[in-house]
């Protein structure tokens, strides 16, 4: 059962590549950055954790919660499904598929055979639309393949793993049942929504608060690691690229913004944009550092590193405050 002619979305991350190509079966067609903003999806969490080899740093809202913010600002149905039963999840991809529409899913990425760093992280997405007798068809992230494929039994593997930011086997889908609303308005409702959360962080390991204690984290890190090289590495790797950290989501807010600009026809958009494209610069530097710190294992770009997330917090900081400000109702 494969759905004939599925159109697979270009993405760089992967909760907003599944929805992309969720929406292009509704003929919605948004892009990346602009789900990434009606998602309302810029954060920051710096999660430390004993289990851990090293601490996690994440740069958006926690998953699952993008998908909801859009679909709420779209005026979508988000249907969304989760099982302990390993046979009651695959009737849950089967139904939808057997009426030609795809499913989302959410799943640990280990198990993905086309996947070439194998780490656990369950807070992966993809879109799936179809599967034969051994092997389900998805849709994944451009540095992943896009048009990808794994067996059922590495499919199930994934989506039943327990852990961090796991769920229980959780896939969902999507319907239009009214039109989108007025596209302007509703930008400047995400863009506030986005700003007053990422100004008001209930701890301290979250948004500008979070990136101010990175700062800290890192030095403690450095001192304790056993493997700098492969974790500062691999977590360079994951901020820049694969749709974890700080730089990426950046990038996509950055180009939500020039976009709503331009649409919207307002300088103050065009202005946060311009800052924004100055914060994603610092991310990247940021990473950079962490390659360094990885390859020479000096101090000086730890101290180095610790500076930039002290700059960007402020910077983050005064650009959401002005943006809240600008977009409220």
């Amino acid at each position: 059962m494969i759905i004939e002619n599925y159109k697979s979305f270009k993405g760089e991350h992967c909760e907003t590549t599944a929805l992309g190509g969720l929406l292009y079966q509704l003929d919605i067609n948004f892009s990346e950055a602009m789900l990434f903003g009606l998602g309302e999806g810029l954060g920051y969490i710096i999660w430390n954790m004993k289990i851990m080899d090293f601490p996690f740093i994440g740069g958006r809202v926690k998953p699952d919660i993008l998908t909801e913010n859009l679909c709420r600002n779209l005026n979508l149905v988000l249907d969304i499904k989760e099982t302990s039963s390993l046979k009651k999840a695959w009737k849950n991809i089967q139904e939808p598929l057997s009426k030609n529409q795809a499913v989302g899913l959410k799943l640990d990425c280990y198990h993905l055979e086309y996947f070439n760093t194998k780490i656990h992280f369950a807070g992966h997405y993809v879109s799936m639309y179809g599967y034969d007798e051994s092997h389900a068809y998805l849709n994944d992230t451009n540095q992943q393949g896009r048009n990808v494929k794994t067996t059922l039994e590495n499919l199930a593997l994934a989506r039943n793993e327990k852990g961090p930011m796991s769920s229980k086997n959780r896939s969902f889908t999507i319907e239009q049942v009214e039109k989108l609303p007025d596209l302007k308005k509703t930008i400047k409702k995400a863009i506030y929504n986005n700003a007053s959360e990422y100004l008001n962080p209930p701890i301290k390991n979250l948004t500008y608060k979070g990136i101010k204690k990175t700062a800290t984290v890192i030095k403690e890190w450095f001192e304790r690691s056993n493997n700098i090289k492969h974790e500062f590495q691999t977590a360079a790797s994951l901020m820049e690229r694969a749709g974890t950290g700080g730089a990426l989501f950046r990038n996509l807010y950055r180009d939500f913004l020039k976009e709503s600009a331009n649409m919207l026809q307002s300088e103050e958009l065009e202005y946060a944009y311009k800052d924004f494209k100055r914060i994603a610069s610092l991310w990247t530097q940021v990473s950079e550092k962490f390659h360094l710190i990885g390859a020479t294992k000096e101090e000086r770009h730890v101290l180095e590193a610790s500076e930039l997330f002290l700059e960007i917090a402020e910077h983050e900081k005064t650009t959401m405050e002005y943006l809240r400000q600008y977009c409220a109702p």
